[in-house]
């Protein structure tokens, strides 16, 4: 009997090596560092579980023998003698809490903390489970009901943020903001980007923060939405839409072009299930135009999305920003910057 738990202890050590290996080929050392350092009870917030803090640690509302130290390490009390999925890092968590695999929960945390990497991988869903029972092996699925967050008295931190670090003109973020598709939200000031049906319902909502420390912005979706929708703006009568990574992108444009009138869509991610939704709502449109980033995954995914929805009889139009700019925010930003240097400064009254 010794000899058997020795055999198996043996080859859950060997695969735990395995993973390393993995993960030591497949990222760099700055990676790595920069995916065990994200804030451990915001992904568990992300995936849906209330985050509670106790004294020095914090636990979780739906599982509490799970300790969270220092925000980057947890360990779970009720399996204190097994192996392999009673604690860990950040990767640990996403691995036995939401099923992904250790290169898909690095990926999805460098993902979390606002990196991006030129390269072939697609962002995995986290799939969420939590115990039955705490102490038992059954699991089942846990979705939370999609709740939009309160209401920030007023939108003065999203004001602040918007038109001075994303450079976007005052009356551009009135015009989202009396569409009711962003506010600010009541416990952080994050700003929440609104994705509704054709019906007008709201089916989807990301949040973004407005406080970036040390250049890593908080991002993540509220839990319980609907990501076959996405941040979106339907104009009738309109035959075309617009395809956009991020919802900033797409207010940018909107700005740069002065387009009140065509339909457009951000995916928030790479994959293409808000564009496949919006247009089975709206089939009157044909033409789709993709103005996706200037980066790797970017160009890779417009390609890729252009010949899919060209094979789908679509009019298709590849519309990225100007190179040398990353993404249509930043070419505002640096539009703004060049407007600025150009305009002669009055003199002082004498």
């Amino acid at each position: 009997m010794n000899w058997i738990l020795g055999k198996r202890q043996w080859w859950q050590k060997k695969g735990k090596q395995g993973e390393a290996m993995e993960e030591r080929r497949s990222f760099t050392a700055e990676e790595l560092a920069l995916a065990k350092s994200v804030d451990l009870t915001a992904v568990a917030a992300s995936l849906g579980y209330t985050v509670k803090k106790i004294g020095r640690y914090h636990t979780l509302k739906e599982m509490d023998s799970i300790r969270i130290y220092n925000r980057t390490n947890w360990f779970r009390w009720s399996r204190e003698h097994e192996r392999g999925n009673n604690g860990g890092s950040q990767i640990d968590f996403l691995r036995v809490f939401a099923g992904m695999e250790v290169k898909d929960a690095v990926f999805w945390l460098l993902d979390f903390s606002g990196y991006r990497r030129d390269g072939d991988w697609e962002k995995k869903s986290a799939n969420v489970y939590v115990e039955k029972i705490e102490g038992k092996h059954s699991t089942e699925e846990k979705k939370k009901p999609f709740v939009l967050p309160a209401r920030a008295k007023n939108n003065d931190y999203l004001y602040s943020y918007l038109t001075g670090d994303r450079a976007l003109d005052r009356h551009t973020v009135d015009y989202f903001v009396s569409c009711g598709l962003i506010y600010e939200e009541r416990s952080h000031h994050n700003i929440v980007f609104k994705g509704n049906d054709v019906q007008g319902k709201t089916r989807f909502a990301s949040m973004r923060g407005v406080f970036d420390r040390e250049g890593k912005p908080f991002k993540c979706d509220v839990a319980g939405n609907d990501k076959n929708y996405g941040f979106n703006i339907w104009y009738g009568k309109s035959d075309e839409v617009m395809v956009f990574e991020a919802p900033i992108d797409l207010m940018s444009y909107v700005e740069i072009r002065g387009d009140y009138e065509t339909n457009k869509v951000a995916l928030g991610m790479l994959s293409d299930a808000p564009l496949a939704t919006f247009l089975e709502e709206h089939p009157k449109v044909r033409k789709i135009s993709f103005c996706l980033d200037n980066d790797g995954p970017g160009r890779k995914a417009a390609d890729a999305l252009m010949e899919k929805y060209y094979g789908l009889d679509y009019e298709v139009e590849d519309c990225p920003p100007p190179k040398p700019f990353k993404d249509y925010n930043q070419w505002l930003q640096e539009a703004k910057k060049c407007l600025c240097a150009a305009t002669p400064k009055r003199e002082m009254a004498r």
